[in-house]
């Protein structure tokens, strides 16, 4: 198995989407995560966007931000038919290196307190936990 690690287009959103969903992990549709916002988002900071291939069948993806200060790690997602093969870990090794590009020192991610696979994978790969509580206010529930 050869795994292709690349900037995804705006093509690949469909399959974004799929891994997403076949993965529990919550997104805006109707949206932050609207295909012309990814599209934009893809436009301007294609670093922090990393898709997984194998051949043209997307595998993974994750997407990065930052606050200024550090950067964070956003909606990983692995096929289950893949995991268990360090794609996920390659990932955000790929991630964390346009972080440290950037100058950050610090980089993060938040998982969703009924997400203990994502808790353990964390964990696995050195991140701590920190134990904080993560409080938002919204314009809306789209965004």
């Amino acid at each position: 198995m050869s795994i292709e690690y690349k900037t995804p287009d705006i093509d690949d959103y469909d399959r974004m989407i799929g891994l997403w969903e076949k993965n529990d992990i919550p997104y805006k549709p109707e949206g932050r995560d609207r295909r012309e916002n990814i599209k934009e988002e893809l436009e301007e900071q294609p670093e922090y966007w990393i898709g997984a291939y194998d051949g043209e069948k997307m595998v993974g993806i994750i997407f990065g931000t930052d606050d200024g200060r550090k950067g964070w790690i956003n909606r990983l997602a692995v096929d289950e038919n893949y995991r268990e093969r360090g794609i996920g870990k390659r990932l955000v090794e790929k991630l964390e290196h346009v972080f440290e590009e950037k100058g950050f020192k610090i980089w993060a991610a938040l998982i969703e307190p009924d997400n203990p696979e994502g808790m353990e994978f964390f964990e696995h790969i050195g991140f701590e936990d920190k134990n904080i509580k993560y409080y938002s206010k919204r314009e809306s529930e789209k965004v």
